[in-house]
């Protein structure tokens, strides 16, 4: 399998970028990385390696999408950026997956004009995984649209199922549907609806979910819209980095404080790796017809690494047949829905 890593994207490219692609193929050298983005930076960046893995090559590409460009009008003009010719590789079948570091939104943006959507696929969505008390909570979608309908949540939901099964090997996984009180009734027209829908279908749909719930183990999936889930991915990132930091700068006030610091080292450090993004390397955007992963932009060397490891396993599953062939089976059932 070959996986295109965009070289230049995120906030620590290339050097990071390139470091992890280079761990990566190290990693799984029965596969090949390319990796995207201005050629001469990248040879740069590969001299530090000595002789570089035979199962890297390089594509060029001249322009770089920035992290305050606006996604679709840059997609447009910046024809040659890296995201959008990580992109074209996986159109064109020369890669079967991509990985991204860089700007969100120009992803989404790019795969949805070049790779279009999965057949029967209304809307793709952005899933992450959040550490719980039990294990892990995927949301979806945390991005990627922003203006949903009840049929889009639920074939959130449905893409989700197929995703947890495959990649974290939850047989039947439950599916929430996030809303401010656990009521059927509570919530939006938009939670209404789609509420009735999910209890409608043959997910495993254990009802409403409150914001608070989800670090509770009550769902395996919440099911939300973009803007929302954007919004709740970004504060609970930043209550963990604080919470750790403050936990921290406390323990070192005094002698007793260091010495239960110490003491609890080893629960501190599970912890830490738990809210570790790092760890889960990037999260998926389901939907379109191609892998495509996408990480956070701090993403570091060993964040790239498991990203290539995600997306070879998703493509190694077969993840987006699977998904297409559930969404088949509820075709009569949503053919109506709007």
């Amino acid at each position: 399998m070959r996986v295109a890593v965009d070289a230049m994207g995120g906030d620590k490219a290339p050097h990071e970028i390139v470091k992890g692609a280079v761990q990566a193929a190290q990693q799984f050298s029965d596969n090949e990385i390319v990796l995207v983005g201005d050629e001469k930076e990248i040879r740069s960046e590969l001299s530090f390696y000595g002789t570089t893995p035979k199962n890297i090559t390089i594509h060029h590409a001249s322009e770089v999408i920035r992290m305050d460009d606006p996604a679709t009008s840059s997609i447009r003009q910046k024809t040659n950026s890296s995201i959008t010719r990580c992109v074209e590789l996986l159109a064109k079948g020369e890669a079967t997956a991509l990985v991204s570091a860089g700007h969100t939104g120009a992803a989404v943006a790019a795969s949805a004009m070049y790779l279009r959507t999965l057949k029967g696929v209304r809307r793709p969505g952005i899933a992450a995984a959040l550490p719980t008390r039990d294990g892990i909570c995927l949301v979806i979608d945390v991005g990627a649209n922003i203006a949903c309908k009840p049929i889009h949540l639920l074939q959130y939901g449905i893409m989700a199922t197929v995703y947890s099964k495959y990649n974290f090997g939850i047989e039947n996984p439950r599916v929430g549907l996030l809303n401010i009180g656990e009521e059927d009734a509570k919530g939006n027209d938009l939670a209404k609806e789609t509420f009735t829908l999910l209890s409608n279908s043959q997910l495993n749909f254990v009802g409403n979910v409150e914001g608070r719930e989800i670090f509770e183990s009550k769902a395996d999936i919440v099911v939300c819209e973009g803007f929302v889930g954007n919004v709740m991915l970004k504060f609970a990132q930043g209550l963990s980095m604080s919470l750790l930091s403050t936990i921290k700068t406390e323990s070192m006030k005094n002698f007793l404080t260091k010495l239960g610091m110490w003491l609890c080292k080893p629960a501190f450090k599970t912890l830490k790796a738990k809210m570790d993004f790092t760890e889960y390397g990037g999260v998926p955007l389901l939907g379109v017809n191609g892998v495509c992963i996408i990480c956070h932009g701090r993403s570091d060397s060993k964040a790239i690494q498991n990203a290539v490891r995600v997306a070879l396993h998703l493509s190694k599953n077969k993840v987006n047949e699977r998904i297409v062939s559930e969404l088949e089976k509820i075709s009569l059932l949503t053919a109506n829905v709007t």
